[in-house]
């Protein structure tokens, strides 16, 4: 059918003498100025969303390294160990690094068309803001779903990568440094001096070794004028060549008090082999962090849910059950006659006793007070197990809502801070990455705050999963509509000389009185 629309077209076109483009200016005016703005927006927003997301996606992994430096540093980490944390962790930080690329690019797009003037002359076209921004608006909504599918997909992933790394990586030794001078200890059961080391890293002098392990203390000791490290090429053993030196070796115990089999071994050449095996990184089993909540996506988040759910009502019913043995009396029918009596009796008013003891024989009143104080104990302790099971639960819930809901709201965040960022763009009119980054900054940190407020007050329980979660949106949305108004209008909110000319005219008003 479009082909032939096309023929059609060209057959109309050449009958009139014209050739394709004119007809199709005169008859498609307005289609081809909008088409050709739509492709201006996109392509001035796409080079500047790139850089900054990138550059914002580099602080963020950057500020993750800095704070875990100290637990990292001095354990003898390869570089492809180092550059493969941070390209896991590069991966959990793009939801956080997307909404500010695009509220970054956003604002210096629309500066840059509104230091050039070419916003105005769109709006003298009878273009609206608003339909400039909507080309832009639908490649926002497509970034959107494609962060959703992220962090529904690529970010439980990672963080099940990167977190089980981490934990190896901060539970595992520090690299074997011998210093000289000083004693290591880093070899288990094992006390290294080393009096001089060469610069060669390798020659070593005055060496003192105590060997504990035998469990007695330093009944093992080995003194070398020099020696040479020589570590094993699979890094598993450190050999000391020891020269010139001595073995003292205290045995056990032989027959007094104070006999011992004391041994000095004087050799001219010895090595001494040390096990590094414990200094290689063990890599834990990831199917023991797959259980947390920020390794699920929507769908095993929602099983959670609902299994957490049927656990909790599972917890009422289990408490009755619990204590259905202890809420009744066993009564022996063949000698508590008289305890029977007294029971009948309670149903009269005038008889009432407030302490149930005065109905119990003096013969199993301290019985009954030991029984009854067992049994409290047993259901106060069943109460306990309840309640803390109850807690969990609820703590559970609550992490399971929140993770569930953040991968909607960062999806959100995209055009939200895009419908703030491209009108303050256009108020502000001012390109690069001055004022535009400070403005974009000064807004993110301002959503970013309101979002770990939310989620606070969440996990305390203060607000729901949802309030929580979606609180910041909520604030930061009058905003991108009052912004957006204000740039249909040409609100002047962010020009400094309309605050001088109104400074000026107060003042002149203050000075006429």
């Amino acid at each position: 059918m479009w082909l032939y629309f096309y023929l059609l077209v060209c057959e109309f076109a050449f009958i009139s003498q014209l050739d394709f483009a004119t007809f199709a200016h005169q008859i498609f005016p307005f289609y081809t100025l909008i088409k050709k703005l739509d492709i201006l927006i996109i392509r001035s927003f796409i080079g500047p969303f790139v850089v900054t997301f990138f550059i914002s996606l580099f602080v963020l992994v950057m500020q993750f390294f800095w704070i875990y430096m100290d637990e990292l540093i001095g354990k003898g980490l390869g570089v492809g160990m180092i550059l493969q944390l941070l390209f896991y962790m590069s991966a959990t930080m793009v939801p956080l690094a997307l909404p500010l690329g695009i509220l970054l690019s956003s604002i210096m797009t629309f500066g840059n068309l509104g230091e050039s003037f070419e916003i105005v002359a769109i709006k003298a076209a009878g273009i609206s803001l608003l339909r400039f921004m909507r080309p832009l608006l639908f490649v926002i909504i497509g970034l959107g779903g494609l962060a959703f599918l992220f962090n529904n997909n690529i970010i439980p992933v990672a963080n099940l990568k990167a977190l089980s790394l981490l934990y190896d990586l901060r539970n595992s030794k520090p690299a074997l440094n011998i210093r000289a001078g000083q004693f290591n200890h880093d070899i288990e059961n094992f006390a290294i001096r080393v009096g001089e080391k060469d610069k060669d890293g390798r020659t070593i002098r005055d060496v003192l070794i105590y060997d504990q392990t035998s469990g007695y203390g330093n009944d093992n000791v080995i003194i070398a004028k020099q020696g040479e490290m020589i570590p094993a090429p699979n890094k598993q053993m450190l050999v000391f060549r020891l020269l010139d030196g001595w073995r003292y070796d205290e045995g056990a115990l032989r027959g007094g008090m104070n006999h011992y089999e004391q041994k000095r071994i004087h050799f001219k050449k010895w090595d001494k082999v040390f096990d590094l095996s414990s200094f290689k990184l063990s890599r834990t089993n990831e199917d023991l962090f797959k259980g947390a909540y920020q390794m699920m996506n929507v769908r095993q988040l929602n099983e959670g849910i609902d299994s957490i759910q049927k656990d909790d009502k599972r917890i009422f019913g289990n408490v009755s059950n619990y204590l259905s043995p202890y809420l009744t009396f066993g009564l022996d029918k063949k000698s508590d006659s008289t305890f029977k009596l007294k029971m009948l009796s309670m149903a009269h008013a005038d008889q009432y006793d407030s302490s149930f003891l005065t109905y119990v024989p003096d013969s199993l009143r301290q019985r009954v007070v030991n029984l009854s104080m067992s049994n409290i104990r047993n259901c106060k302790g069943l109460l306990d197990i309840s309640a803390t099971d109850k807690m969990l639960k609820k703590e559970n819930f609550i992490k399971y809502n929140i993770e569930w809901h953040r991968k909607f709201t960062l999806s959100f965040a995209c055009v939200l801070l895009f419908l703030i960022g491209a009108p303050l763009g256009a108020i502000i009119r001012k390109g690069g990455v001055g004022m535009p980054m400070v403005i974009a900054i000064a807004f993110f940190i301002i959503f970013h705050i309101m979002t770990i407020v939310g989620e606070k007050l969440a996990k305390s329980g203060a607000l729901q999963p949802w309030e929580g979660m979606w609180m910041a949106a909520a604030m930061l949305s009058p905003i991108a509509f009052f912004l957006i108004n204000a740039a249909r209008k040409d609100s002047q909110i962010f020009s400094k000389e309309w605050y001088v000319r109104s400074w000026n005219s107060i003042r002149k008003l203050f000075s006429k009185a």
